[in-house]
């Protein structure tokens, strides 16, 4: 590798090839690690896929010095989504509220690392490309489901609740969970919360998004087939100060 390369690049998947990559790392991590599963999963070749997939731009982080896909996002704009027939997110909530705001909507989802490349500079290439795109396409709000390991309520009683009672999305942002898939939040009463255990519990990708000011949809659901519990994060990009712009554009900002 030329010393003046970097280390890690990031971009949109462009090619057949670069879409199963990601794919494939999808696979890794939702099906093999936590046990996901899914209609279009394809075990024998290793790829995480749904009907969706064709409709969502997928950004990859590449580690330059093997050439490997070591990080995926996966963005759909609302004229994707128009295109598609809905969000994906549509399954699980009602997502009047954001559609009513007129502003431009960005869906997030399938966001993982490779298990070698967590905890370091990896994550921070894969937010300043995802700053990026937003900055590119004028986006107004960041919104997608994020995931809890496990289908037990009462297990995630401390986080689901502190979310709850802390950071429920502003009334005229509040998507809810549909009805038939309505889990409660507030399992805990605010006297009883735990917050440090709480924040333990929390999955790293949701603590990072309340960092930048994120908040959550009321109820959270259950998706059996990948084995999560899910709660839906929302982000207002006009609503974040100087030092969560720093963070969400990739600086390391102290």
């Amino acid at each position: 590798m030329p010393e003046s390369e970097p280390e890690f690049s990031v971009r949109l998947a462009t090619t057949d090839d670069e879409r199963r990559a990601a794919q494939a790392l999808r696979y890794d991590v939702f099906v093999r690690e936590l046990g996901g599963g899914g209609a279009l999963v394809d075990h024998e070749n290793g790829l995480e896929r749904d009907r969706f997939d064709p409709y969502f731009d997928h950004l990859l982080v590449f580690h330059n010095p093997t050439r490997q896909v070591v990080g995926v996002y996966r963005l759909m704009r609302d004229d994707q989504a128009t295109r598609a027939g809905q969000f994906y997110s549509d399954d699980e909530y009602d997502l009047s509220s954001l559609k009513a705001t007129g502003r431009r909507l960005l869906e997030l989802g399938r966001s993982c690392l490779h298990r070698d490349y967590r905890g370091g500079i990896a994550m921070y290439h894969l937010w300043s490309g995802l700053a990026r795109y937003v900055d590119t396409h004028d986006i107004d709000i960041l919104f997608g489901v994020a995931s809890f390991h496990g289908t037990d309520p009462r297990a995630l009683a401390q986080p689901l609740s502190m979310l709850h009672h802390a950071h429920l999305a502003p009334p005229e942002l509040r998507v809810r969970a549909r009805p038939e898939r309505f889990q409660r939040m507030d399992l805990v009463p605010p006297d009883q919360l735990d917050r440090r255990r709480a924040m333990v519990e929390m999955p790293a990708l949701i603590k990072a998004y309340l960092r930048l000011g994120g908040s959550v949809g009321e109820g959270a659901c259950l998706d059996h087939a990948f084995n999560t519990t899910d709660v839906c994060l929302v982000l207002d990009t006009a609503q974040m100060n100087d030092r969560q712009r720093r963070l969400y554009s990739g600086e390391r900002a102290e």
